[in-house]
């Protein structure tokens, strides 16, 4: 046998071990391998979540319910770029459904996302990235993370991104912050302008949709127009109004156009270029019915400085509202009513039509149409009676019933306009303005009352007048009216009240109401007393000398005596001593003996014996 020889111990193999073929058959599955530390396997897992996730809602909401979100979220920061990218591709297919945007909003990823919108990561990162932020961004709380994290520059850079999803992505989240002021200013100073101008160009009509959208945010501020013009948007908005290819983007370029036509500034800009003559001719020209909207809401803002008017004017605009004031369409008339009451021009030939507005069943019209009127007929007689021709004043009568209270207000203001002229304010009161009246007396609507008061100051001067007003019950809402704090509306009320007491029933039944005792308070203040009010309590006390008498102590030389003057002293009681007494008076004329029992029995026996003995 040969000898034995002893082996030497063998050195370890520096082999790595074989790497093993692997598929998941569950998403479970797949969800646990995120956890693993080989870049390999991540790779893997995170692209099979990701052709996971498209395939539906209910994936994506069970990769949620299986924890794929947290480990997702940690993934998108890792060292290795392909880690990364399809870590962010599996995130943002997710981040589209309603159940992962919630829970999303709660793990302040925000940060981690926004950290990759660097220009050095790569494109397929920068998509999903901006995929993952466009639901988030639509939430407050989120909007307020991505502009403290300083989301926007890098949005903005992304805006001229070779990738059009990157684009289309970012602009999403963009308009979305821009709907709060302090991104809006931010957008202009971080250069943002140009960028979404030179979008108007993409050949995706979805991403130069939402660069409108945006600019018409954006140019809402005075600095952010100015630098707009500079970057001849304004052109670059008429090549899109003169491209009938680009009928689709008409009616919002044009709302971007009305945010700066509202500027006096820009307009003067635009007309010395002969640039506004453009915007003439597009309004004459047929167009769809939303487009050619949108075209006079741009004449009615420029048309709300009083410079402006005057350009237009130069312009001829008065003759094109009037033409399109013929037009079926309800949206076209509505908008010429708007640019109407804006010009506030002599437009007495489009008249009827504005009339005929009226009658629509469309509130929004009715309302634009009573506004025109009310502008029109304001210090201009001409217009008035035109109005009165076109049976205008039957129609705003009606409208005084109507629930929309602009509208009620703006037939009021109308009506009060045209009341100036005695025939008319006779054919207004035939058609029951009065009665009408009564109920907005009881509005709490500033406006409203404002205009309904001033409108029954000017009918309250006929006698027939403040007796239907007596009749209908408006005395009582009228007198409440003294308690109002708004200043115009006191005012008038008082002025209201001194013409309807030129006769003592209305007297009499407003000092009912404690019309009296609520002037000598107001004029005892030193904030609400005013020449109408002192006039108010001076027209209720001459319509009674005795009572005026009694309060003041002294009469005027004005003051006449008649028959069944008498003094009463000083009467505590003084209101209800002035009902019983202009009640006493009636039924005396009248001489109906059994009222005169009635009447008696609330009077004290000397005070009797006193009037008896006149």
């Amino acid at each position: 046998m040969g000898k034995k020889v002893k082996k030497e111990n063998e050195t370890p193999s520096k082999e790595t071990f074989e790497a093993l073929p692997f598929e998941g058959k569950t998403p479970a599955t797949v969800v646990l391998l995120l956890s693993s530390p080989e870049e390999d396997i991540l790779i893997k897992a995170c692209e099979a979540l990701h052709i996971f996730a498209e395939k539906g809602d209910e994936n994506k909401v069970s990769l949620l319910e299986l924890g794929a979100l947290e480990p997702l979220c940690q993934l998108i920061t890792h060292n290795n770029k392909l880690v990364r990218r399809n870590a962010f591709m599996a995130l943002g297919i997710m981040a589209i459904n309603g159940d992962v945007k919630k829970a999303l909003k709660k793990m302040n990823v925000i940060p981690s996302i926004i950290h990759k919108l660097s220009l050095e990561e790569d494109t397929v990162v920068h998509e999903y990235a901006t995929l993952c932020l466009a639901p988030l961004s639509l939430d407050f709380v989120c909007k307020v993370q991505i502009f403290d994290n300083k989301g926007l520059p890098s949005l903005i850079q992304l805006l001229s991104s070779p990738d059009p999803d990157v684009q289309k992505n970012s602009l999403e989240i963009i308009f979305n912050l821009v709907q709060d002021y302090q991104c809006r200013l931010a957008v202009h100073e971080l250069g943002g302008i140009p960028p979404l101008l030179e979008l108007l160009k993409s050949d995706f009509p979805v991403i130069q949709h939402l660069a409108l959208e945006t600019l018409q945010n954006v140019t809402t501020d005075k600095d952010s127009r100015s630098t707009f013009m500079e970057d001849q948007g304004f052109d670059k908005l008429m090549d899109i109004l003169n491209n009938t290819d680009c009928g689709d983007l008409h009616a919002e370029a044009l709302r971007v156009l009305a945010n700066c036509l509202s500027d006096s500034e820009c307009v003067q800009l635009i007309h010395k270029d002969g640039r506004l003559t453009r915007l003439m001719d597009f309004l004459v020209n047929p167009n769809m019915p939303e487009i050619q909207s949108s075209a006079v809401k741009c004449i009615a803002g420029v048309a709300q400085i009083s410079e402006n008017r005057i350009l237009l004017h130069e312009l001829n605009v008065e003759k094109v509202l009037v033409e399109l004031l013929s037009e079926a369409d309800t949206g076209v008339k509505t908008s010429t009513c708007q640019a109407v009451a804006a010009m506030s021009f002599h437009l007495a030939s489009g008249i009827p039509a504005v009339v005929q507005g009226l009658s629509s069943e469309n509130l929004k019209l009715r309302e634009a149409a009573t506004q025109a009127l009310s502008n029109l007929t304001h210090s201009n007689h001409l217009n008035a009676f035109a109005v009165y021709e076109a049976g205008g004043h039957q129609i705003l009568v009606q409208q005084l019933y109507g629930s929309c209270s602009r509208t009620v207000a703006n037939a009021a203001a109308t009506l009060g306009h045209m009341a100036g002229q005695e025939d008319i304010r006779c054919s207004i009161l035939s058609h029951g303005a009065i009665q009408a009246l009564v109920e907005p007396l009881k509005s709490t609507d500033t406006q409203l009352l404002i205009h309904t008061t001033q409108c029954l100051a000017v009918l309250a001067c006929d006698t027939e007048a403040r007796a239907e007003l007596q009749s209908a019950g408006g005395l009582q809402p009228l007198v409440n009216l003294l308690r109002s704090n708004h200043k115009e509306i006191l005012q008038n009320a008082c002025l209201a009240i001194t013409l309807c007491a030129s006769d003592v029933p209305t007297t009499a039944e407003m000092c009912k109401f404690g019309a009296l005792e609520m002037l000598q308070e107001i004029n005892q203040s030193v904030n609400r007393s005013s020449s109408f009010s002192k006039m108010a309590m001076i027209s209720l006390i001459n319509c009674n000398l005795p009572v005026k008498y009694s309060l003041t102590g002294h009469l005027a030389s004005t003051d006449i005596i008649s028959d069944g003057f008498y003094d009463a002293g000083k009467v505590s009681a003084l209101l209800q001593f002035m009902c019983y007494r202009s009640q006493f008076k009636e039924c005396r004329l009248n001489l109906n003996k059994q009222v005169l029992k009635l009447q008696i029995s609330f009077w004290n026996l000397n005070l009797l014996f006193k009037v008896s003995a006149m």
